[in-house]
């Protein structure tokens, strides 16, 4: 019996260790890059490192913290944050210190309204106010002109505030995400006027024949530019005839899809038909797709914020596997949780590239959780 029982105990020992589930995997990647944040907290109840960094930041990490079965929104680290947001809340409704009012207040009131307390609602309200009131369009423009819908910038979001600059898909995206996330419905004046601006930013000719810089990849740009020559981090080529065309990206076009689904366009609708084209044939969690052109040294700018939109976007669209330009079928979710729980920092933490901030270790940590939670809460909508 003995030597039955130990050749058993070695038999068990060599056998190979069960690989973890993808949704195991995610849990413990979360949970280690909460662990992470939250030790770091300021004695205000912020998650900023340094008097250069805006309040979003705390936002970012807050909503990360109450989305976390671990946390929650009733942890003492969840409350203490919220009580410095509130601080922060202007007499105007924003959310934000001294730039970039539009991120601050958007990402602000998501990570607000995620906590799902009723005593919140009247901060709730302000910054849905604000926010409202800072589309363009909404307001009169220079001069006291109101602004032509037929205007490019007509329906967009720029940073806010008195140097806001361009309107661009990436501020009008978060902004529809908070105002989703506070409860706007998709017939809302504010989505429909954003589909305006978000539509002209898209490379379909079809639904967009009048931009200058048009193509038909079905993916988005950053802004419309000053004149109408539009804008891309991605850079611009030309087509053998001599057109000068603007490329895609990734974070935009996910961005782009997102708020065609929030403002309620449909599947069949042929700009979410070309904006789902293009992710078919751009799929990759290895690089930022459209920017990897610019060269190897621009692959992973802004990988972390692509990954947040990535998952949100494929979240809301409701499609769990993508087919891409060879033919191999890819589920989303498990290729996402799998690439980030392989670059993860022993510690814990996730760092980027220096360009849009993401070298700091609290910004990328908390996109990255972003993500994760929101491949893990489809995972287990849709097994």
């Amino acid at each position: 019996m003995r030597l039955l029982t130990a050749s058993f105990l070695t038999l068990l020992l060599t056998l190979p260790a069960r690989a973890a589930t993808p949704a195991e995997t995610a849990k413990a990647t979360i949970e280690k890059s909460l662990d992470y944040l939250v030790k770091d907290q300021q004695p205000s109840g912020s998650f900023q490192r340094s008097d250069r960094e805006p309040p979003a930041v705390t936002a970012l990490v807050l909503r990360a913290i109450v989305q976390s079965p671990k946390y929650g929104p009733a942890s003492e680290p969840a409350k203490k944050a919220v009580a410095y947001l509130l601080t922060q809340q202007q007499p105007n409704g924003g959310i934000y210190k001294d730039m970039l009012a539009t991120y601050n207040t958007a990402i602000s009131l998501s990570a607000l309204a995620a906590v799902n307390d009723p005593a919140l609602k009247p901060n709730i309200e302000k910054a849905v106010t604000y926010l409202k009131g800072a589309q363009t369009g909404a307001i009169a423009g220079a001069g006291g002109a109101k602004i032509d819908p037929n205007d490019p910038k007509f329906g967009g979001w720029n940073y806010g505030g008195a140097r806001g600059g361009l309107e661009d898909v990436s501020n009008t995206a978060i902004a529809l995400e908070a105002l989703k996330d506070a409860g706007l419905k998709p017939e809302d004046p504010a989505y429909q006027n954003a589909l305006k601006f978000v539509t002209r930013l898209q490379n379909n000719s079809e639904t967009n024949p009048s931009a200058k810089w048009v193509g038909d990849d079905g993916g988005f740009i950053y802004n419309p530019g000053k004149a109408g020559e539009g804008g891309s981090a991605a850079g611009e080529y030309t087509t053998p005839d001599g057109k000068r065309l603007l490329r895609s990206y990734g974070s935009m076009t996910y961005a782009g899809l997102k708020s065609l689904v929030y403002a309620g366009v449909s599947k069949d609708d042929p700009r979410v038909k070309a904006a789902w084209k293009w992710v078919g044939e751009n799929f990759t969690v290895d690089v930022h797709p459209g920017l990897a052109a610019n060269g190897p040294e621009s692959a992973r700018d802004g990988i972390f914020y692509y990954y947040v939109a990535f998952a949100k976007a494929l979240a809301a669209y409701g499609e769990p596997k993508i087919t891409d330009k060879a033919g191999k079928v890819h589920d989303w979710r498990e290729a996402l949780i799998a690439k980030l729980a392989s670059v993860q920092n022993a510690d814990g933490s996730f760092t980027g590239t220096q360009k849009w901030m993401e070298n700091s270790p609290t910004i990328a940590t908390s996109f990255a959780v972003l993500a994760l939670q929101d491949a893990e809460r489809d995972l287990a909508a849709r097994k």
